[in-house]
């Protein structure tokens, strides 16, 4: 069955399509419609039970987390927010940065929830060019050829929400020349960023005061219940969306900080399974789309999803046709914005991958 893509007008926007779509799709066999790691279980985290409370200090964060989020990201406590998931802290930073009727400049393709935030708190949303041909990069000068007086923020995904696609330093450096020049911010979804294998990437945050980054443990780590999400911001504006999340979180769950703090511990180790298990399944990946005609993609240097693009034929029939032979789910590209593409994620486990890439790639050859 087609998937019920958005549809609703340009103005202000109540709903997301498609986390509807994600949450209420029955299960199946195979799904690579997942984008983040294989759920980590809590005996990775040696958590001890003893430590555990339901209620304790954390009126704006538990003190021993923020600092554990700002020793993980080598920044100062005062520049951390925490709030429930990824989703939640942009939530907050487009909320305080944006103004009803403000022009905000977001990237296309994409991913939905970025858009339909900034139109639910009134904002103008124009976007700016990820191309296929160049491997969704950002064309510095076609993002300053966007902008207007009217500009108030930037958004955009690192590593990219669809295809995977690293920014360079280099490219988010121009980016924030841009934005100082025009007097604006920058705000840089970094939640697939520590994907990456090998040290922990640096936040863009790190690159000026215009910058905003946004992270959680959910798509990396696999610790999507703990719904521990955090922004970077100065110390000025992190205070202020501290203040803005009192019409929202109000006080966050005691518990849930606890075990994110035992995360942070476990670091080293968390890391070392997300980078074992994803080069594992790249390698899946690639050969199950190697020599493929009726594809066209550009492999990422790592991260949990691919964004390949269909040659030929609707690409809302191929993802049915895929679910009802061989039932396997991917994510027709529409969702983000383009619609000969499809989304599929390789983080999920083995078990799971495995036989769906190899669904997939027998449908490919029949397509």
């Amino acid at each position: 069955m087609a998937p019920a893509h958005n549809t609703s007008p340009p103005g202000r926007t109540r709903s997301s399509p498609y986390m509807e779509w994600v949450k209420t799709l029955p299960p199946a066999r195979f799904n690579l419609a997942i984008s983040g790691m294989l759920f980590c279980p809590m005996s990775e985290l040696g958590v001890d039970p003893s430590t555990l409370e339901i209620n304790g200090p954390s009126a704006y964060g538990h003190p021993p987390l923020v600092e554990a989020v700002a020793r993980h990201c080598s920044v100062d406590p005062a520049c951390v927010v925490i709030a429930e998931g990824t989703s939640m802290v942009n939530h907050l930073a487009m909320a305080t940065l944006v103004d009803p009727g403000d022009e905000v400049l977001v990237e296309s393709p994409g991913y939905e929830l970025l858009p339909a935030t900034l139109r639910y708190l009134g904002a103008e949303v124009r976007s700016f060019p990820r191309p296929r041909e160049t491997g969704f990069q950002i064309d510095p000068a076609a993002l300053r050829r966007a902008l207007t007086p009217r500009t108030r923020l930037i958004v955009l995904t690192n590593l990219h929400n669809p295809s995977s696609a690293l920014t360079p330093e280099s490219t988010l450096r121009e980016i924030g020349a841009i934005a100082a020049e025009a007097g604006i911010r920058v705000l840089v979804d970094e939640v697939y960023l520590e994907t990456l294998p090998g040290p922990l990437p640096r936040s863009a945050f790190h690159l000026g005061p215009q910058f905003v980054t946004t992270n959680s443990l959910t798509k990396a780590y696999g610790l999507n219940g703990l719904r521990c999400g955090w922004a970077l911001a100065e110390p000025d504006l992190a205070r202020r969306m501290w203040r803005l999340n009192d019409l929202f979180g109000v006080i966050p769950s005691h518990l849930s900080e606890k075990v994110s703090l035992a995360a942070f511990h476990a670091m080293p180790r968390l890391r070392a399974r997300t980078e074992a298990h994803l080069a594992a399944h790249w390698k899946l990946l690639d050969t199950a789309l190697a020599g493929c005609g009726v594809i066209e993609w550009l492999r990422p240097p790592s991260g949990t999803v691919a964004f390949p693009r269909l040659t030929r034929g609707s690409v809302d029939a191929f993802c049915s046709q895929l679910l009802d032979q061989h039932g396997t789910r991917v994510t027709p590209g529409e969702f983000f914005g383009a619609k000969d593409h499809f989304r599929l994620g390789i983080a999920g486990t083995t078990d799971m991958v495995a036989p769906g890439l190899k669904a997939l790639r027998a449908l490919l050859d029949a397509w």
